[in-house]
């Protein structure tokens, strides 16, 4: 029951953290890249920062939430998730000073959320 309810205001208060990031990204792109340069501008083009500072206070509040086991999983596949994140774009780095074009800092979190997608899903296949 209490796994259900802590599972439950995670997702809610995740979902208003990705739709406050949305908003706030969609009028960064649509106002802030237009302007002029300045400090402005720039504190509009980073505003969809403050959404992402609620998902992390979202996540932080979810660990505290959720019992010894359950964050020591979560820990131990963040961790085998930011070493494959590592060794990605270490990788990638080399392979740009031989000649592969430079990839924007953005695609690091592609990188750490689909690598930390794949160790949970690994993990579950394999327990079973």
């Amino acid at each position: 029951m209490h796994e259900k309810r802590v599972a439950r205001a995670y997702t809610l208060e995740l979902m208003i953290a990705l739709a406050v990031y949305t908003v706030l990204l969609m009028a960064a792109i649509r106002y802030g890249r237009p302007m002029d340069d300045g400090w402005l501008r720039t504190l509009v083009l980073v505003s969809p920062m403050l959404g992402f500072g609620l998902m992390i206070r979202t996540i932080v509040r979810h660990f505290a939430r959720i019992d010894e086991y359950q964050r020591m999983r979560m820990l131990e596949n963040l961790a085998i998730a930011t070493a494959i994140t590592g060794a990605v774009t270490f990788t990638y780095g080399f392979m740009e000073t031989a000649g592969f074009p430079k990839l924007s800092m953005f695609y690091v979190w592609v990188v750490m959320c689909s690598s930390v997608a794949v160790v949970n899903l690994a993990r579950r296949l394999l327990e079973k």
